[in-house]
């Protein structure tokens, strides 16, 4: 069984940065997809960015240019930049992890954007 363990949410002022870490453990193939989506109060939960194993990304026009997502496979980590953090940023942050077989979730961390 794979988990998935997020880390670095927090409350942020507008425009500041803050950067997501999750850390998969457990036996995960080689060949996968891993992302992040966010769910704000209200909302559906949106995909956010992912990054497959050959290091191929994808984002939501409304981060790009913004957040930049990254991951180190020996590690079993991705990781999420986020630069010029806004309010409507504001959402519970998840990770994922999926492939052809498998599609796991993390538990989530708040990111706050407020003065």
């Amino acid at each position: 069984q794979v988990q998935l363990v997020e880390s670095g949410g927090g409350l942020v002022q507008p425009g500041g940065s803050l950067r997501l870490s999750c850390v998969a453990s457990g036996s995960i193939f080689s060949i996968n997809v891993m992302g992040w989506y966010r769910q704000a109060p209200g909302k559906e939960r949106e995909l956010v960015a992912t990054i497959n194993n050959y290091g191929n990304t994808n984002y939501v026009d409304s981060v790009k240019g913004r957040f930049t997502i990254s991951r180190d496979n020996a590690k079993k980590t991705v990781y999420l930049q986020m630069n010029s953090l806004k309010p409507e940023d504001t959402a519970f942050y998840y990770c994922n992890l999926r492939n052809s077989l498998v599609n796991y979730w993390g538990q989530g961390t708040q990111v706050t954007v407020s003065s």
